[in-house]
């Protein structure tokens, strides 16, 4: 099938401004290596700066005329136009010009996940920066209270990314993680359908088995590419080793033995042991990695599932270090030559009282009213 998209005439690009390819050619030094900052499946991606806004922006130019690179470029112009939420990477306009198709997006300063959790470019996450990119990749707010890929299966019909990975989760200044390159999204299942029928696409490792299989796509195959990443957050891993026995080739395969036993400290990227973190919040982060990723897609949860789960985990570390920290504001102090502490009690169950004696004071005339009362 032929896409035209000289004109974009049946794509809602109202808020979208177009652009002309000299504009981009300028603004990318004529697509320079020197401006190249990334390359996907589609095309090039090129640091830009746009003459008459002074705004930076990042330029996808796609390699070719083909009709799958057409496809793939109304695919992006068509979602981002119309689906907007904090946690995906924002499209600024496009260029649609006899041969050229280029898009526009906001400029994604801190580079992509991969560059994280498996490059040697950027510094180490800690514990809390993977957790909460995974939340943040997962899940927002936005009308339905929901973000990133939450969002996506959550409107009506649901959006299935089909190439979720970490070279397509950027961070922003923030450290807000940003879901990008939606070239091979589809459409979910209308209806009482349960499925989408369509060709196999995506990044080896990250494609969901029972969708290679059967051709049939539903969110759950978002679901296993997602289970991938949080395993590579936990471990820093690749999700396909050469390296590793056959049996473990895979990232789930390998992990899944130390997990099952509750042994994270066995899969743990060696930078996350070189400082305090918490094992607890990681070894359920790598539990879900090991749900998601399960070979039948009725196994597997939903990503709002997921969401709440981590949540859940992370409220849980919250809480207990504000008790921590309210215990260690605990202070002494004496009272007629007396030693006493204050400390914090969770509840009064936790309270035993033994036999003691304890001296009444009255404080407004300490020297003549003293008492002395059992405290059996």
């Amino acid at each position: 099938m032929v896409v035209m998209l000289n004109n974009v005439s049946d794509v809602n690009t109202m808020e979208l401004r177009r652009y002309r390819f000299d504009e981009l050619k300028k603004a990318t030094d004529s697509f320079s290596d020197e401006r190249l900052i990334g390359s996907g499946a589609f095309g090039n991606v090129y640091r830009g700066v746009l003459g008459d806004e002074k705004r930076t922006v990042a330029i996808k130019k796609a390699h070719s005329e083909s009709n799958e690179s057409a496809e793939e470029f109304k695919n992006e112009v068509e979602l981002l136009s119309r689906v907007k939420h904090k946690n995906l990477v924002g499209l600024v306009g496009y260029c649609s010009e006899a041969k050229h198709k280029i898009l526009v997006y906001e400029y994604v300063s801190q580079g992509c996940l991969l560059e994280y959790i498996v490059g040697k470019e950027r510094n180490p996450l800690t514990w809390q920066q993977r957790v909460n990119l995974a939340i943040g990749s997962a899940k927002g707010e936005f009308q339905n209270q929901n973000k990133g890929v939450a969002h996506l299966h959550g409107v009506e019909p649901s959006i299935i990314h089909r190439d979720l990975k970490p070279s397509n989760i950027l961070i922003d200044d923030e450290f807000e993680a940003k879901i990008s390159d939606f070239g091979l999204v589809k459409k979910g299942p209308n209806g009482d359908a349960s499925h989408v029928s369509t060709q196999a696409k995506g990044t080896p490792g990250y494609m969901d088995p029972a969708y290679c299989s059967s051709l049939h796509l539903t969110t759950s195959s978002d679901v296993f590419s997602f289970g991938v990443i949080l395993l590579q957050l936990v471990s820093s891993r690749p999700a396909l080793d050469h390296t590793r026995r056959q049996s473990e080739y895979h990232i789930s395969n390998w992990a899944k033995p130390s997990i099952e036993r509750g042994m994270v400290e066995d899969i743990l990227d060696v930078n996350l042991q070189l400082e305090p973190c918490n094992n607890k919040v990681l070894l359920k982060m790598a539990q879900l990695g090991i749900r998601c990723t399960a070979w039948e897609p009725k196994n597997r949860p939903t990503i709002r599932q997921v969401v709440k789960e981590l949540e859940e985990a992370l409220c849980q570390v919250t809480k207990s270090a504000q008790r921590s920290s309210y215990s260690e504001e605990s202070q002494s102090f004496s009272i007629d030559s007396v030693l006493l502490q204050r400390f914090y009690v969770e509840s009064f169950e936790d309270i035993s009282i033994r036999s003691a004696s304890l001296r009444c004071i009255d404080v407004t005339n300490s020297s003549n009213n003293n008492e002395e009362v059992d405290g059996r």
